[in-house]
């Protein structure tokens, strides 16, 4: 009977120890039950809360381009004065001659850019699309900028085309002459470019042609009878100029620089972009710059061409081809007291 009563009475006990087991196991599972949905529950607000603020990201995104689209469409629209005291004609936009906007290209086949990151110094970026530019199409945009500097940049101004041609040419002027502007002013009207420069600390110092394309030179129109060019200049030329980031070019010397010598040309612009008296260019950059395709041993004689010419006319006092520190080859040029 003990034997019976041992069996007997262990069931229960055995029963009780499973079923205790049973809830555990249940308790556990409840638990991880609940806390997965609980994680499901904070996933699920966290992925609602998540979509709700890039949805809301989005719409202040797009809100804010609009409104950048409005601020430069207004900059585009609205006409405004230039006001650069001490220049009749020579002043342009430091960027803009610190860059391969303009090129000594002579004679050569003109490259067609497509939004085409140009040669810059600086924190700026410089996207252009149009054909290149060079030294004589530099000239007439410097003389169109001062030809419209006693109106609001943005309204119409006229002017007659053999005053502008006196103005950037020497010698005799005709038809080849005239042929000639009309094909600029042509290639100026279709070039586009968007400039970007930014502080030393990278915060954005002004944007052009980010929103609203910008044309170097705007609506343009040729009256055969008066032999007039009307033309408009964007307002945000304005802007390239502010803060006095511009150069002022000695008109006189530079309309005495020899024919087929455009380099001298290039290299006065960009000295006249900085005030120091000693000037230390690598000469990769400036090939890259000058838009230079041949060999080095060319573009080197192309320079020192161009140099003697700057020293005959006393742009530079004297300059010189050296290796810099770091082994270099560079252009080290002096510029006179008064260039």
């Amino acid at each position: 009977m003990s034997e019976t009563s041992l069996t007997r009475s262990s069931a229960p006990i055995t029963q009780s120890a499973a079923f205790e087991h049973r809830l555990k196991w249940l308790r556990e599972k409840s638990a991880k039950t609940k806390a997965a949905a609980t994680s499901d529950a904070s996933s699920s607000q966290s992925s609602t809360t998540s979509n709700r603020l890039n949805r809301s990201s989005v719409q202040l995104q797009r809100k804010a381009a609009e409104a950048a689209i409005q601020v430069e469409k207004k900059q585009a629209e609205t006409p405004q004065q230039l006001f650069l005291p001490g220049f009749d004609i020579g002043a342009f936009p430091n960027r803009l001659n610190r860059s391969s906007l303009i090129a000594p290209i002579a004679h050569r086949r003109r490259k067609f850019h497509q939004q085409t990151v140009m040669v810059t110094r600086g924190n700026c970026v410089l996207e252009y699309t149009g054909e290149q530019l060079d030294e004589a199409d530099g000239d007439l945009i410097m003389a169109l900028i001062a030809f419209a500097q006693p109106f609001l940049l943005g309204t119409p101004v006229q002017l007659n085309r053999k005053q502008l041609l006196r103005a950037i040419k020497s010698g005799k002027i005709g038809s080849s002459q005239y042929d000639w502007l009309h094909r600029s002013m042509k290639r100026l009207r279709e070039a586009t470019l968007f400039l970007e420069v930014r502080k030393k600390d990278g915060s954005l110092h002004y944007a052009v042609g980010k929103m609203v394309s910008f044309n170097i030179v705007g609506d343009v129109s040729f009256n055969g009878d008066s032999e007039t060019y009307t033309y408009t200049l964007d307002p945000r030329w304005v802007l390239m100029f502010s803060n006095r980031e511009y150069s002022l070019i000695n008109w006189e010397k530079r309309m005495r620089i020899r024919r087929g010598l455009d380099m001298a040309k290039t290299l006065q612009r960009l000295l006249a972009t900085s005030a120091d008296s000693v000037q230390r260019y690598a000469l990769d950059d400036l090939k890259s710059q000058m838009e230079y395709a041949s060999p080095m041993r060319k573009f080197q004689d192309s320079l020192c061409s161009a140099c003697k010419e700057l020293e005959r006319l006393e742009i530079v006092s004297t300059w010189r081809l050296e290796e810099s520190t770091k082994g270099k080859p560079q252009l080290v040029m002096w510029r006179p007291a008064v260039a």
